[in-house]
Order: C-alpha cells, then sequence, then structure tokens
C-alpha cells in the first residue's frame, strides 16, 4: 500500500507570510533577534559513547510594542523569525485570512483606485506609475498631462488584481482591463477626469498645482540623449526579428518615442504586455492599440478583441513569449520606472537576449543557460548525485519552465510505497513478504534489487503541473523508490523534464505521437488543450527557422555528409598531445576548456561564438552534446583535440553569439559549419560505486552482503564479527534476513563511521522491535573502536568473521599483519575476506568489457599499466595471482582451508571476478573455546552496545 505525504511544494494562491502580516500592522517597530543555540544529540543513538553535537539550530526572540514572543529550534535563521511571528499573531489574535472581494466589490474598489491614482499625494510617491504620469505632464502642446489608459493598465498592480477579480479573462487579454478602467473612470468619475473619446488616454481634469509642477521640473534638468537597443517582431513568422535604436530625450516621453517606431503618433496608440523575465527588469512588449476601439467603452469589455483587430494580425511569436495575445508589429525593450529611482530605467535588448528568452523556455535551454554552455551542455538524461550534477537542479529547473509558461508551482508529493497509513508493523511485513522489484538509490542513481531486503523508508515522488486556475495539465508517477526524498524528487522533476523535452528539441514529432510515449516515462495528460497551447507556441519557433534563413547547418548535413557523419556529427577529427594515460571513463567528471567557432569554407572566415575556461561534466548521463563526450571519451588529459561539425541549429547559434547582423550574413552562405577546439585539463575520478554500477546490477556492495549472509546461513552461525565494519552497511543488511546470528559485533578505528554505523543499527533495532518481527534471533550488538591488526579478547572465537573491500585501505605489509592476527589470535571458525580484482579495472574504467579473443590477443601487462586503483584511498589492489598467493599462503600456515570466489563477472571468463574473496574455514574442537592468549589486555574501546533485555 502507498501512503502518500504531504504536499512539499507551493500553494496554487499566493498569502502573505507571518513576518510580512507582521510587517503591515508594526512595520519598524517588530524587532527580531536570533540567537544560535547548541544542544547534545544523544537522543538519536542512546548509548553511544561518543559525544555527539547536534546540528545547528537558531531561536527567534520577536518583541512588539505589544508583546515579546520566543519561537522554537530551527535549523534555518528564517523558519525562526517566521515561527515567533506566527506565534505572535495567534496571541494577537490577527485575522490572517484573505477573502478575494466579489465582483461588484472589485468594481467599487476600481473607481477608488483610479480616483487615488490621479492625486496629488500619487504623483509625489516613488511609483513606477507615478513616474509616467509626471513624464506625461513634460509632454508638449496637446499631450501635456494625457496619460495612456494602457500605461495605467500595465504599471498598477492593484488596479489589474481587481480588474482579474472582475473579470479572470484579463489575464491574457489586456484590452479588458482597459474597458474597465475606461468604464470606471467615464461613468464613475466623470467629474474629476477627463476620459478621450476617440483615443485611449485619461487626464486629470483640473491641474496639479503649480507649485508641485515646478518642484518635479527641477529634479531633473538634464538634456542628455539615450540611444536604447530594442527588438522589433514583425507579425508575420516570414519576416526576421530585427534590432532598433530607440533615441530618447529625458525631456521626452519615451512611450512617445516607442509609438513612433511602431507607425503611430503618440502613446496612446501603444499597448504594453506584463513584465518579462524578472521581477527587477523592466522588459515589455510594446505593440500597436486596435485600429478602430469603439466609442463606447463598454464594447471593449463586451466585444473583445477579435472585433478589434483585423484577422490574421496575431503576433504569434510575441504571444508565445509573453502569454498574452499581442497583434500587430511589437518592440521589445527593458525600459521604464522603478520604485528604487525616479530616473529612467534602461537596459539594452539585443537579438542573442531575444533567442535566450526563447531558449529558457524549455527544459534543455533553462539548463543550457544555468550552465552558460549553450553550444555544448545539455540536458543529462540521469540524475546520479547532488555533487555530480552541474548546472540548475531537476527540481529547479520544472519549478522555471512553469513560472516560464505561467503555470502554478508544481506539486511535489512524497509517496510512501511500502507503508499504511496507520500501521508501520504491517507495513514492513508487507515489505519482506512482496516479491516486487524496486529502485534503490545507490549514490544518487537507482539500481533495481529485491525489496525484502531494504528497509522500509524509501520515497516515491508524483508530481502534478496544474494551470493558475488550478486545472490539471500533466501528471507525472516514475515506479522508482530512493532512500532520500530529495533524489526521489529530482529523478521524478528530470522524468517529467526529459519527456517534455522530447518534443521541444524536435521540429517533426507529432502531439500525437508524444502523447503515446507518455506511458514510457509514466506521465499522464489530463488536459489536451492547456499542453497543446505550450508546444503549439513553440513549434511556431521552431518552424520559424528556415524562415529567417539561417537554418543552413542543418540543410547542408543532409545534402553533404555521408551516413557515418550524420550518425556522430564529428567531421575532421584531430588530436595533439602525448597519451598520459589519464583517461575520462563512465562516470568520472573531466573538465574541459573550449571554444565554439563558426567558419565559411573557403573563405578564411572564423567567428568565435563561445568560449569557456572550465567546464566539468559527468560522463555517462548526456550532460554535453553527445559528438562532444565522444571526442572527450577519446582524449587523455592535456591533449587538444579539433573538429568540425554540422549539427547546430540557428537558434542556438544567436542564443550564443553576440553580433547577430555578422551571424545572419555567415549562416546565410552556402558553406559553413561549426568548428571546436577542446583541452581536457582533468579527470575527476568516478566513485568507486559509481564505477561498479555502470556495469552491475544489484551494484558490488549488494552482491557483497548477499554472499556473506549465503555463507552464514549455510554455517548456521550464531556470531558474527565485522572487521572494518565502517558505517555498517553489512550489519545493517544483516538486520533485513531471518538469520540464526544472535551475537554480532562491528569493529573500526573511525568515530565518525562507528557513530553512523550505531545511529542507523539502533533506528533499525528499534524499528524491527516496535514492528513485532519475529524471525530476527538477534540479543545482542556491540560497536568497537580499534585497529583490526590488534587483537581484543572479546572477540576471540567468533563462528563467523567477514572483512570486505577493507585490506585495499591498509598499506600491503598491515594486511598481512591482519591476516595473521585473524587466524592466529581472533580465530574465527569462518573468515570471509573480499578486495578489488585489478584485473577487472580495465573493464570498469572503459565501461566497455573486452572479449576473451580480444584478452588473449592483447598484452595483459601493458592492460593493468593503464589502470588506475579504483579508489584514492586504496593502497594497493592486487591481480588474481596475488590474492590467491597471499591467501594460499595464510591459510597454510594457521591450519585453514581455504576457497576462492566472488562476485561481478565470472570465474570462466576474463578477467574473473570484479570482486575477489577468500573463504577461510577450520575444523572445530574444543580446544578454540579456550583463550591461549590470557594475558593480553582488551585493546578495543566499547563505542556502542544493545542489548535486547533492555531495549
Amino acid at each position: 500500500m502507498e501512503t502518500k505525504g504531504p504536499v512539499v511544494d507551493a500553494p496554487k494562491k499566493s498569502t502573505l507570510t507571518p513576518k510580512a502580516i507582521i510587517h503591515q500592522k508594526f512595520g519598524n517597530k517588530a524587532c527580531y533577534m536570533v540567537e544560535e543555540v547548541k544542544e547534545d544529540d544523544q537522543t538519536e543513538c542512546p548509548g553511544l559513547s561518543i559525544p555527539q553535537t547536534g546540528p545547528c539550530l537558531y531561536r527567534c526572540t520577536l518583541q512588539l510594542p505589544e508583546l515579546s514572543v520566543i519561537s522554537g529550534t530551527f535549523k534555518k535563521k528564517k523558519d525562526a523569525e517566521q515561527s515567533a511571528a506566527e506565534i505572535a499573531i495567534e496571541k494577537l489574535g490577527i485575522c490572517t485570512e484573505t477573502v478575494d472581494p466579489t465582483p461588484q466589490e472589485a468594481q467599487e474598489s476600481l473607481v477608488v483606485r483610479v480616483e487615488y491614482l490621479f492625486s496629488e499625494k500619487f504623483l509625489i510617491c516613488d511609483h513606477p506609475l507615478s513616474g509616467h504620469i509626471r513624464a506625461c505632464l513634460w509632454r508638449k502642446g496637446d499631450l501635456c498631462g494625457l496619460v495612456p489608459i494602457s500605461v495605467i493598465a500595465a504599471y498598477d498592480a492593484k488596479l489589474f488584481s481587481l480588474c482579474r477579480c472582475i473579470n479572470p479573462e484579463v489575464e491574457s487579454n489586456s484590452l479588458l482591463v482597459i474597458g474597465h478602467i475606461m468604464r470606471a473612470a467615464s461613468t464613475k468619475l466623470h467629474e474629476s477626469l477627463v476620459v478621450s473619446e476617440q483615443h485611449l488616454w485619461i487626464r486629470k481634469q483640473s491641474p496639479y498645482p503649480q507649485d508641485i509642477i515646478e518642484s518635479l521640473m527641477k529634479e531633473d534638468g538634464s538634456q542628455e540623449c539615450l540611444q536604447v537597443a530594442a527588438i522589433r517582431i514583425p507579425s508575420s513568422v516570414e519576416q526576421s526579428i530585427e534590432a532598433v535604436t530607440l533615441h530618447i530625450s529625458l525631456k521626452e516621453y519615451y512611450l512617445d518615442i516607442i509609438a513612433n517606431e511602431l507607425g503611430f503618433e503618440d502613446a496612446a496608440n501603444v499597448l504594453i504586455s506584463r513584465n518579462l523575465g524578472k521581477a527587477s527588469s523592466e522588459m515589455r512588449l510594446f505593440f500597436a492599440a486596435p485600429n478602430s476601439y469603439a466609442l463606447d467603452p463598454s464594447s471593449i469589455v463586451s466585444n473583445g478583441k477579435e472585433s478589434l483587430y483585423s484577422e490574421g494580425s496575431l503576433n504569434l511569436r510575441a504571444s508565445y513569449l509573453s502569454g498574452q495575445d499581442i497583434f500587430g508589429d511589437a518592440i521589445l525593450a527593458s525600459i521604464g520606472y522603478t520604485r528604487k529611482s525616479r530616473d529612467l530605467f534602461y537596459e539594452d535588448v539585443t537579438v542573442q537576449l531575444y533567442y535566450r528568452m526563447l531558449l529558457g523556455k524549455t527544459p534543455a535551454g533553462i539548463y543550457k543557460l544555468s550552465r552558460e554552455a549553450i553550444l555544448t551542455a545539455e540536458l543529462p538524461s540521469r540524475f546520479t548525485t547532488r555533487a555530480n550534477w552541474k548546472g540548475s537542479l531537476p527540481r529547479d529547473i520544472l519549478c522555471m519552465f512553469c513560472r516560464q509558461h505561467r503555470l502554478s508551482e508544481p506539486l511535489f508529493s512524497i509517496i510512501h510505497p511500502f507503508k499504511t497509513p496507520s500501521e508501520s508493523s504491517e507495513s514492513y511485513l508487507k515489505v519482506a513478504a512482496s516479491g516486487m522489484n524496486m529502485i534503490e538509490c545507490v549514490n544518487g542513481a537507482s539500481v533495481a534489487t529485491n525489496s525484502k531486503h531494504l528497509d522500509s523508508e524509501v520515497f516515491k515522488c508524483e508530481i502534478k503541473l496544474t494551470s493558475r486556475f488550478g486545472d490539471l495539465i500533466l501528471q507525472c508517477s516514475p515506479k522508482g523508490c530512493y532512500k532520500k526524498q530529495n533524489d526521489a524528487i529530482q529523478n521524478a522533476s528530470l522524468t517529467l523534464l526529459s519527456w517534455m523535452n522530447k518534443y521541444f528539441k524536435s521540429m517533426i514529432v507529432p502531439f500525437e505521437q508524444l502523447d503515446e510515449t507518455g506511458d514510457n516515462f509514466e506521465v499522464q495528460i489530463c488536459s489536451e488543450t492547456i499542453f497543446r497551447e505550450i508546444f503549439d507556441g513553440q513549434s511556431i519557433h521552431n518552424g520559424q527557422l528556415d524562415g529567417i534563413r539561417c537554418n543552413k547547418l542543418v540543410e547542408s548535413i543532409y545534402m553533404n555528409s555521408s551516413y557515418d557523419a550524420l550518425k556522430t556529427g564529428v567531421r575532421s577529427l584531430n588530436i595533439e598531445g602525448s597519451d598520459s594515460g589519464n583517461c575520462p571513463c563512465s562516470g568520472s567528471l573531466p573538465c574541459i576548456r573550449y571554444s565554439v567557432s563558426l567558419v565559411v569554407e573557403g573563405e578564411n572566415i572564423k567567428e568565435v561564438i563561445e568560449v569557456c575556461n572550465e567546464f566539468e561534466f559527468e560522463v555517462g548521463v548526456g550532460a554535453v552534446i553527445s559528438y562532444v563526450e565522444e571526442v572527450v571519451m577519446q582524449m587523455s588529459v592535456g591533449q587538444h583535440a579539433y573538429f568540425t561539425t554540422n549539427l547546430l541549429t540557428s537558434d542556438l547559434i544567436f542564443a550564443s553569439a553576440g553580433d547577430s547582423v555578422k551571424m545572419l550574413a555567415l549562416l546565410s552562405c552556402k558553406d559553413c559549419y561549426m568548428e571546436y577546439e577542446i583541452g581536457l585539463t582533468k579527470v575527476a575520478e568516478p566513485p568507486e560505486e559509481r564505477m561498479e554500477q555502470a556495469l552491475f546490477s544489484p551494484p558490488l556492495s549488494k552482491q557483497r552482503v548477499e554472499f556473506a549472509v549465503q555463507h552464514i546461513i549455510e554455517s548456521h552461525a550464531t556470531t558474527l564479527v565485522d572487521f572494518g565494519c565502517g558505517s555498517g552497511s553489512l550489519l545493517e543488511a544483516l538486520l533485513n534476513y531471518p538469520i540464526s546470528l544472535e551475537k554480532i559485533a562491528g569493529v573500526d578505528i573511525s568515530q565518525k563511521g562507528l557513530a553512523r554505523a550505531a545511529k542507523v543499527l539502533n533506528s533499525k533495532l528499534v524499528t524491527n522491535s516496535d514492528a513485532g518481527v519475529q524471525w530476527t534471533s538477534i540479543k545482542s550488538v556491540v560497536l568497537y573502536e580499534g585497529s583490526i591488526t590488534n587483537f581484543c579478547s572479546r572477540l576471540h572465537g567468533f563462528d563467523i568473521g567477514t572483512c570486505l573491500e577493507v585490506i585495499e585501505h591498509m598499506h600491503e605489509d598491515q594486511a598481512c599483519l591482519f591476516g595473521d592476527v585473524a587466524l592466529s589470535c581472533f580465530c574465527p571458525r569462518i573468515l570471509i575476506v573480499s578486495t578489488p580484482n585489478f584485473e577487472y579495472n580495465v573493464v570498469l574504467q572503459k565501461s566497455n568489457p573486452p572479449t576473451q579473443e580480444q584478452h588473449e590477443e592483447s598484452d595483459d601487462q601493458s592492460l593493468l599499466q593503464s589502470c588506475k586503483f579504483r579508489n584514492h584511498d586504496h593502497k594497493f589492489e592486487w591481480t588474481r595471482e596475488q590474492f590467491r598467493q597471499w591467501a594460499s599462503e595464510l591459510a597454510a600456515r594457521h591450519n585453514y582451508n581455504v576457497e576462492f570466489s566472488g562476485v561481478g563477472g565470472s570465474a570462466d571468463v576474463e578477467p574473473g571476478f570484479a570482486s575477489q574473496i577468500a573463504v577461510f574455514k577450520r575444523e572445530w574442537n574444543l580446544e578454540d573455546d579456550v583463550l591461549k592468549h590470557t594475558d593480553i589486555e582488551h585493546h578495543y574501546n566499547v563505542i556502542w552496545e544493545w542489548n535486547s533485555g533492555n531495549k
């Protein structure tokens, strides 16, 4: 049974935070004082002798004029502050519920708001709209004091919210807002305001006081002329976008200049879109008002946009960019007034920025922009670990995608697949009884394994995308389960992003085919209409590439290239420099520096488009364009590669290049191609588990545990000691099996590892006890701190000892010493020792298992010389021959028999097992229970102990 956790992300409707409510009521009189709280963390693992410092916590004291409150402790300062504010709100009895006004109430409030906007108080305040009203007072002649209604509709958020309460359709049709403003001004405020019957403007009936006007004029006497770069987006998709320059004097109203650029006399003919991009930006689309807006302002509300615009004038590109209906040609510019300053704010808008904005509306584009590597990076297909992931995380990309398309924030529901809502004991037993397969996260990556041997605390994540009105659009329910909640969220987000990206990347995949692939990604389309609107807008821009005559790169490869070049994308590859032997492998993190240039063949023209001096990515997850990874995998550190390709589209080139005019000219040439120059500067080796995981499922660590468990079951052992237990992974796993063990012990020199092991084992033992698990017979668990090369009499004569992947972390002489101490002093009846097979590294590090014939033909010594140890902490790694020699001589010295086996691979196929194992056994006799070295003191310290009688 699946138990859903709480929805962990944003609500559908934004509300004020407790701090915001306190600020509204008390302003600067509210004083927050945050203090750090240090607490000992002994509750997680009672009896642990190692002092444990808990996480850094914070507590907040909020002082108000009427009272003072203290919050609880939190991991984040802001959470402590919000908690204190929430406590204060509750004690003061402040009502926090906000109720939207009815349409009638909103209509009345709209009249009050419009009247206030033309008051003297509003004129002198710092507000974006008041900046426009002041600028209108500087206009010459008959235009002086005339404020375009479109300006009021666009720059006053409160007024827009009231109009949305009256009619929600104003979200996509700004004309409706204008209609509501005109109706309020002409019918309710006709004594104080004048509304044009022929133009979309309003002015104050009586002029502002002269002293206020004069003071405003003195504030800025500058005659400076500004040159602002902007973009023209024609309504016809057959016409290219083009750069324009707005020449604006500070004594001119900038909207009049934009109106002139659009072919109109003044700003009354210009409509303004919502803000695009960041909240701090003033980037908007400016476009034409309808040619024949009705004399009766109410007709705008009743007739809507269709009756006012000529048929076919919808600007599809601008509409997709803004999420609103844009008609006619549009100017994209970043200019306006802000709350921070009364000066005119502006930023240049280039063709490059336009294409980056388009790119930012796609999943892969958001990732490319976050990495600042448009021509190289690609959205990865797998999420392995947080440390290996570069750029924006999948969850953040999905949230950004929803904001770009004006959807509600995604809803992430955490699901516990194997827990019932009420009885944890039943859920745990159901896990043990079920035979279903699940996905376990190993270092962030999912690996198939059997659910009955796993902890019941696993997570799945379900994602829902909804419109701003709450309509369900998409639902993604991946089947994978993960041990970490964050891994479940990130992997589910990436699954949904990867599915959507398939359509965004292609110009030819029909919607129906995309719908059919949803089942493969566990994605269900719930609202086809809304979903089609998103993708139809993108298809307009994909189809536009031919219209701007800049897609020669894609065309030429299909016409002139061979099948192999078409498949790989790499042509004229040249790698320079000596082979250092330090090569990337699956899971590694190579770091490259590169440059990408556009070259015109035969004309000696080469234009650098993108340069990056340090770019790191993970191999094997699709984090870069395929042909870049293909080339890097053939390089070693210190080498440089040069190659050409045709597999790039013009939208990516324009988004990366600074000079759009030059790019357009070069792309119009018949024979042009991209040239990459790549230098491999360093390679970070992947963790041992990641390398092994690339080839083995379940991973070798799980296979080693299974091997040990099988011998424990067959031997009917009642006591076990794990030499080098680390964080207790083997001991924890043993608690999931119905075995005969009654006493288990672990030894390690790392206090940090032992503390982690104690917490994990305590949690598992308590869970088993609360669940009433009957099939475990364990009565005692003890963890010791000490070196396994030293003898401790308390661990003498155990039935079985294990030492899995430990000795390679010691120097060879210490590993040999451990073998002698283990078999001569500890004397277990069975000792299982595993260590990496160095000969298998050539397979792991190349992720391409060689055939038996290749091994016979190649020089084994040369293969091994090119390999590195699997872990930077390994002091040595033995070949099969070295391991057999050590184990055989050790067994002979201490009267043990030894058998050789392994996991991962096969003994009969070169290069053998990936992890080689020696099982030492001896026959039991009465003398084994007698401790021979009675004079030897205890060398180990008890770190943590658990007894079933004291639970």
